[in-house]
């Protein structure tokens, strides 16, 4: 069996990541002759935000225009909740009240990769934030979070109280920018092929088959 390492670069804001998240995942599920290996890689769609995050409705109208019923945000959120249901995915926008900067959401995805729960992770912090409007830029959260995929609360609550791998994390981010990433979610295969958007599973599905195909030989990103 073919062995493929995929890298998916996403916000935990980015309610199109949620539903690229799952889309992938049945889209592993779809190429039977392919061992893929996903790998979250950090972005974040607002790195101004500062650290304890903005009033969300004022920051979607800076950047959409006043709520109105046929402004442009409106019309994504209204696509976005057809999506998801057809995903299993309950965005729950109308109950948004914050909108928190996502960077050490990144870093409790890194340390939970690390213990083999990327996924876990996640999902669990897409969940948090729209379906529950928790606030995950915030560090009590963060530590529920964690404890909820089985990671030990006192060991995150210390990390996140630190500045550990803040810069391996800021290093990440900054190398996909460098490569050009400039939306989300964005999956890339062997550093040399990507496809950017939450498509379908069964277009993503050919992208997984398509670049194991042109795999010269097993490598893996870590």
């Amino acid at each position: 069996m073919t062995k493929l390492t995929i890298e998916m670069v996403s916000d935990l804001v980015c309610p199109w990541c949620w539903l690229g998240l799952r889309r992938i995942r049945n889209a592993i599920d779809l190429v039977d002759d392919v061992d893929v290996e996903l790998i979250f890689r950090p972005f974040e769609l607002d790195p101004t935000i500062p650290q304890g995050g903005v009033n969300y409705r004022d920051y979607m109208a800076s950047k959409f225009g006043p709520e109105t019923e046929d402004n442009r945000w409106a019309s994504m959120r209204e696509a976005l909740v057809q999506y998801g249901e057809e995903e299993g995915i309950p965005f729950n926008f109308g109950e948004l009240r914050h909108r928190p900067n996502s960077f050490d959401a990144h870093r409790l995805v890194r340390w939970a990769q690390g213990q083999g729960k990327g996924i876990e992770a996640k999902e669990a912090l897409f969940s948090s934030y729209f379906e529950h409007a928790r606030d995950i830029g915030d560090h009590e959260v963060l530590a529920d979070v964690g404890e909820s995929i089985g990671l030990d609360r006192e060991i995150i609550a210390g990390l996140l109280d630190s500045d550990a791998d803040a810069q391996a994390t800021r290093d990440e981010e900054n190398l996909f920018r460098e490569m050009g990433i400039g939306g989300v979610p964005t999956y890339i295969a062997m550093r040399r092929i990507a496809v950017q958007g939450a498509e379908s599973a069964e277009k993503l599905a050919k992208f997984l088959s398509a670049s194991a195909k042109q795999m010269p030989q097993q490598r893996s990103y870590g």
